[in-house]
């Protein structure tokens, strides 16, 4: 097969999955309203009409009659649907509604006499025998176009300035897929012969175009499409996507090599694939590359730039030690840059004093950081105003952060970014200094509130880790009170049953019983001082429960004390 047919059945094929994708995407989300089921069913069509040609493109088997009723049903569907969003803008100006519908029923009837064989009936019963059919249907395949160009134009002019940004994508996309086709049947029409080359890049172009609808669908909730897709597979599909684009190119140049390369071919080849493939899985693991493709995604496909529910799931993962084995500190940095793409960032801790310690850093060299910096100044700047610091803005505009000094080593490390505070309640635990991120990125409101959201819950974690380590420290302070009591006690006993055997040595160290009484006395202290420094050991006082015969011990105290 030919590389120009093998490219155009690729990008019907293409155009077909992505349209295909879409519709599935509306039909899970619709809710019944009459424009939302158009757009399934534009969105249905097309996807049927680019499988279609995508076998034809293959294999030029299909009958052209099918195909020409699949272009009229395909265009009809897409000039509903447009007719249908320009009388929802018009109604709320009473214009009236028959106008519509003679429109309607002029599309529909326009549509059925371009679906039907008209060429093959006529030769069939033999007439209009001098009449030129299949020019004719070029000159009417023309008006379909040009009649969505119009509505498209119709449909931009009479939205609101102020809601053109939801319904811009779409006139771009399927006023480009009108555009094209005018162009491709105005050519067909001047030369009398469909061009093959206009033909086969059809189905790319269609392709392209999808996305536009897609976020058209997602800007108007009005449509009943409360049409959503996950940050996740997006930025999975649009790599998938892109690697496949990138390797069908690598091919089609390979081709090239090995059609017009000569003797060398296979040697230029094989060395090109390599590079090809290495520069690919490069660009697959290069986080710069990654970040830049999250930063598109997020400002040209979303309203929102953050999954909320996928952040806060996997910052309750992170903080809890379940992403990043490492302390406290480390993962609540880790945290904060992960939500802007910094590569690394330090802790600081800050008392009630008005000084600030530094903690921890997690991937950012230690030696270019100022450890014994107090940061007295930033202390009392987020004590009345509990911004983020931007050290770039700081250092174009320091008439922003009024009353705020910046210690010049911060001001001269062109790698440091944000300085972002962690409060907990009204009490300034401490502070984040994050690193730039790979890829650059503009600080609007929805970015500073979700780290000024994320430091507080981080914060909270902070406090709830320093009250633990505070109760842990008062429960050893009390188990050493405790010991100290006991050991206290058990010494003063000793030192009483000493000191009453030194008292009465002078006048009863000639008494044999006198003797034996000290001596067991000595012995009964040395027993209890080893017991003792057992005990101080262990660090506790040992808690057991021994039986007692209590009449052998009252016969051995009588005996004692008689």
């Amino acid at each position: 097969m030919e590389p120009v047919k093998i490219f155009g059945a690729f990008g019907y094929s293409l155009a077909a999955a992505l349209f295909l994708i879409l519709a599935l995407l509306l039909l899970t989300s619709w809710r019944g309203r009459m424009q939302g089921g158009l757009l399934v069913a534009a969105t249905f069509a097309s996807a049927l009409w680019a499988a279609v040609l995508a076998v034809q493109a293959a294999t030029y088997s299909l009958s052209v009659s099918w195909l020409w009723a699949l272009e009229a049903s395909r265009d009809l569907v897409w000039i509903l649907f447009m007719l249908r969003l320009l009388e929802l803008q018009i109604e709320e100006r009473g214009v009236r509604r028959g106008l519509f519908r003679g429109l309607e029923v002029l599309a529909v009837l326009l549509a059925l006499l371009l679906g039907l064989p008209v060429e093959e009936l006529a030769a069939g019963i033999g007439v209009l025998p001098g009449l030129d059919l299949s020019t004719a249907r070029l000159a009417l395949e023309v008006l379909f176009p040009i009649a969505g160009l119009l509505l498209v134009e119709q449909v931009y002019r009479n939205t609101p300035w102020e809601h053109r940004w939801g319904v811009k994508p779409l006139c771009l996309g399927v006023g480009g897929m009108f555009a094209y086709d005018f162009f491709f049947y105005a050519d067909a029409l001047l030369f009398k012969r469909l061009d093959q080359d206009i033909w086969l890049a059809r189905g790319a172009v269609n392709a392209i175009v999808v996305p536009l609808i897609a976020v058209s669908a997602v800007r108007n909730p009005q449509w009943s499409l409360d049409l959503f897709v996950s940050r996740k597979v997006a930025f999975h599909t649009t790599t998938l996507v892109a690697a496949g684009i990138y390797l069908l190119i690598m091919s089609l140049v390979g081709y090239y090599i090995r059609l017009y390369g000569g003797e060398w071919s296979s040697v230029f080849q094989t060395v090109f694939f390599f590079g090809a493939g290495l520069v690919l899985v490069i660009l697959l693991f290069s986080g710069h590359f990654r970040a830049r493709v999250k930063v598109f995604l997020n400002k040209h496909f979303f309203s929102y730039k953050y999954d909320y529910r996928e952040e806060w799931l996997h910052l309750i993962s992170v903080l809890s030690g379940k992403v990043l084995q490492a302390t406290l500190p480390e993962r609540i940095v880790f945290a904060l840059a992960e939500l802007v793409d910094s590569p690394g960032g330090a802790l600081w801790f800050c008392s009630d004093l008005g000084t600030c310690e530094h903690e921890r850093c997690w991937n950012l060299p230690e030696e270019s950081l100022d450890k014994g910096e107090s940061f007295a100044s930033l202390h009392g700047f987020f004590a009345h105003r509990r911004w983020i610091v931007n050290l770039d803005e700081y250092e174009s505009d320091p008439e922003t952060y009024e009353g705020l000094e910046i210690p010049p080593w911060l001001l001269e490390n062109k790698g440091l970014w944000l300085i972002v505070p962690m409060f907990h309640e009204d009490s300034l635990l401490g502070f984040v200094l994050l690193a730039k991120p790979r890829a650059p990125q503009q600080l609007n409101w929805e970015t500073l509130d979700l780290l000024k959201t994320v430091a507080r819950q981080a914060a909270s974690y902070l406090a709830l880790a320093q009250a633990a380590e505070a109760l842990s420290e008062a429960r050893q302070f009390e188990g050493f009170n405790r010991l100290s009591a006991y050991v206290v006690h058990d010494l003063k006993n000793l030192i009483a049953q000493l000191s009453l055997v030194t008292r009465n040595a002078e006048r009863h160290k000639n008494n044999p019983e006198f003797m034996d009484d000290a001596m067991a006395t000595v012995r009964n202290s040395v027993d209890k001082m080893t017991r003792l420094l057992a005990q101080l050991r262990s660090a506790m006082p040992a808690s057991r429960a021994d039986r007692i015969e209590l009449a052998a011990l009252l016969r051995d105290v009588v005996a004692e004390r008689a």
